[in-house]
């Protein structure tokens, strides 16, 4: 008889199981988890913003045909924003009211701009007292305090 050992090959054990690369369904959930995530930033990201976008969009539709019932407006504003995230500093009067706004900005409000704030609910609306200058000096300081406070 002839040998047949010489073609017998010795017994070689696959490999190992490796974890990688990943199956198609783990990669699919990686992606799902990741656009959840971002999603959720996404949606952060607009209900912050849109609070600011939305006061300044206020703002900027108040007319300025009458300068006092203008400070009125914007004064009513800033109140509805501290109302929402300042909630002690809506009772504010005053002195007090402008100290407050002076405390949440880097710009501070003074001079003819904050008594036009200060004494616009009790001034006639015919009164000349006060001009559009001073009108849009309060309206960029709004402009600035939402957009640092909001």
């Amino acid at each position: 008889m002839q040998d047949n050992l010489p073609e017998l090959r010795d017994i070689h054990l696959p490999d190992g199981v490796s974890a990688f690369p990943i199956a198609n369904g783990w990669w699919l959930s990686l992606a799902g988890i990741v656009l959840l995530v971002l999603l959720i930033q996404f949606i952060l990201y607009l209900r912050r913003y849109s609070k600011a976008r939305y006061a300044l969009k206020l703002l900027k539709e108040i007319s300025a045909e009458n300068v006092v019932e203008a400070a009125k407006e914007m004064s009513e504003i800033l109140r509805r924003i501290c109302v929402f995230k300042y909630k002690e500093a809506a009772a504010l009067l005053g002195k007090d009211w402008i100290e407050f706004l002076n405390q949440n900005s880097k710009t501070p409000i003074e001079g003819k701009t904050a008594e036009l704030l200060i004494n616009a609910p009790y001034i006639p609306k015919e009164s000349s007292t006060y001009t559009n200058d001073d009108l849009e000096d309060l309206r960029r300081f709004c402009q600035k305090w939402i957009g640092e406070n909001l």
